[in-house]
């Protein structure tokens, strides 16, 4: 089989991983030179923890699974397990993750209640004063702004993978065919479309209504931290925000305890991960309401370096990058991926938001699963 994919983001690219894997010929097509939307403005996070419970749960454990497998095959991925701590400051936050290790699906996300001295025995950089951290065995990281390029090259070497930057497909040829903007139709037995939040052009006129929205963040990285940040890092503000706290617990939180005027407006977590230099990449934010501003803005990021120095017990150290970068997330929020037959062998696959980085080994293999490659 010719499988034709468009869009060299995470979903994309492991859309076609899943395809070489199969042993099929995989023609991947991006309108930049390489991908530079959301799939490398992010974390790297395979955030398993603030998953819901059920379908995303499963699929997020089975993308971890799979993450692992392509990090012993790709090392260049950067693939580490390296856990992630929700750290709570006091009653109402740490009632929120003592009800979350109650949850039936605890132990297979690896929940672990733990108190301040415990946290630090995992992750000796966190020496602020916090009352203790809720633990998630199962949540790891890779290296974004390089995981595509890596597993890039590792399919380039199978011989059945051809990658084309710098070319945006235009329109549909008939059935299985693009178009792009150098005047080349690329034919095959089915075409994917995995062009995350490009939602215009060629998206809008084969699906006029995608049940999908826009989501802008900001974030941010630092020079090296000079010493090991362990695990993954998180604040309580990410309970409000992830789908697998909700609960009478974090109702009587935000009852009590409304986030600071800055965060709440930005509607801000702390995630803070350690990128293989040293650096952390720090954030975020969410933005909803469209037309998106085009500048970033420093409120958010001075409550942000607050909250971390805060939990280091340390000035952060200075901040080298800032950017912002707008992913596609499904209207519904029960939905992983939207995934559509916008006509005969051409699926549209968009929508993961948030979770792209997290899901999409186990949304490419469901997609070939539903396919039948």
């Amino acid at each position: 089989m010719r499988v034709i994919v468009v869009g060299a983001g995470v979903l994309g690219t492991l859309h076609a991983w899943e395809a070489v894997g199969r042993g099929h010929q995989v023609v991947h097509i991006e309108r930049e030179d390489e991908a530079r939307g959301a799939s490398v403005r992010n974390f790297g996070l395979v955030w398993v923890g603030g998953r819901a419970g059920g379908a995303e749960l499963d699929t997020a454990l089975r993308a971890r699974a799979l993450w692992e497998e392509i990090g012993e095959r790709v090392p260049r991925l950067g693939f580490r397990a390296n856990g992630s701590l929700t750290v709570v400051r006091d009653g109402a936050e740490r009632a929120v993750a003592e009800a979350a290790v109650r949850r039936p699906d605890a132990a297979s996300r690896g929940y672990r209640l733990l108190g301040a001295d415990e946290a630090r025995d995992l992750n000796p950089a966190l020496r602020g004063e916090f009352a203790g951290a809720l633990w998630c065995e199962r949540d790891a990281a890779v290296e974004p702004r390089t995981a595509q390029r890596a597993l890039r090259e590792a399919l380039s070497a199978s011989g059945r993978y051809t990658f084309l930057g710098g070319r945006e497909v235009r329109d549909v040829v008939g059935e299985r065919a693009v178009h792009d903007d150098h005047g080349d139709v690329h034919e095959g037995d089915v075409v994917v479309l995995c062009t995350g939040a490009w939602l215009g052009g060629l998206v809008r006129e084969l699906a006029p209504s995608l049940p999908v929205r826009r989501v802008r963040l900001q974030m941010m990285q630092t020079a090296p931290l000079g010493e090991a940040l362990t695990t993954s890092v998180a604040d309580a503000d990410s309970f409000r925000y992830y789908p697998a706290y909700a609960g009478p617990e974090l109702d009587a939180l935000a009852a009590a305890q409304p986030q600071p005027p800055v965060a709440a407006e930005h509607r801000m977590q702390l995630l803070m991960v350690q990128r293989a230099d040293g650096g952390l990449t720090i954030g975020d934010t969410h933005e909803y309401a469209t037309p998106f501003g085009f500048d970033v803005t420093e409120d958010p990021y001075e409550h942000l370096t607050t909250v971390v120095e805060s939990l280091l017990g340390r000035p952060l150290p200075a901040v080298r990058r800032r950017w912002a970068g707008v992913y596609a997330q499904c209207t519904d929020p029960s939905r992983v991926v939207h995934r559509q037959r916008v006509r005969d062998g051409v699926w549209l696959v968009t929508g993961p938001g948030g979770r792209g980085m997290t899901c999409s080994p186990a949304l490419a293999e469901d997609t070939a699963n539903e396919l039948g490659w």
